[in-house]
């Protein structure tokens, strides 16, 4: 009996040390080697090397002169990295229709100048409730708002976004998309800031 209980335990310890402690600093390891910026948090700095963000995770933009994420259903605010998560709603939610037509009714109040009806992405959270990207088309929806508050030609904002598309992965996996930080940094790279600030 004394046999069988030291060996389970000799290989409780073992299990222990090999997957709690050699295996993740040998990958952690590997991984700043191999792939320091990703290992780091993929995190984003401004021209001046400040850390504004990270490339993975979507912050909650407001001002009118800058992109707009999907709604967050993250935390009570929205947008919490600690509180991960989707809301859970299904389709045939009443209470996810309804927050549909909620966040309809507001963008189409920010956006006036938009013609084309508001993309799905844009009254939806995704499943993390912190997704970075939007489609080109969740994009190009809200040129027509950031044109007006920035007071520039439409069409320049329009090349800014098509070339902060990401294709699919590997050419067929997943969809065209854009991230929002980046897109918004590259705005104020080519056009300043604006006068409003993030809030």
């Amino acid at each position: 009996m004394k046999r069988i209980l030291r060996s389970a335990i000799g290989i409780t310890i073992c299990t222990l040390v090999l997957t709690g402690i050699m295996y993740p600093l040998f990958i952690t390891s590997v991984a700043q080697i191999l792939f320091p910026f990703r290992a780091g948090g993929s995190m984003i700095t401004d021209g001046e090397g400040n850390i504004v963000g990270s490339e993975l995770i979507a912050q909650d933009f407001r001002d009118p002169a800058y992109f707009h994420p999907r709604p967050s259903a993250a935390g009570k605010q929205g947008y919490n990295g600690a509180a991960s998560s989707g809301s859970n709603l299904g389709p045939t939610s009443k209470d996810l229709r309804a927050r549909a037509t909620e966040e309809i009714e507001r963008l189409k109040k920010e956006n006036p100048a938009a013609e084309d009806p508001v993309p799905v992405e844009l009254v939806t959270t995704s499943g993390s409730g912190l997704d970075p990207h939007l489609s080109p088309a969740g994009a190009l929806w809200q040129i027509p708002r950031i044109a007006a508050a920035r007071g520039i030609e439409p069409e320049r904002i329009r090349k800014i976004v098509e070339m902060n598309i990401d294709g699919r992965v590997f050419g067929f996996l997943g969809n065209p998309r854009v991230n929002v930080l980046l897109l918004n940094l590259a705005l104020d790279r080519y056009f300043g800031h604006p006068a409003l600030s993030i809030k």
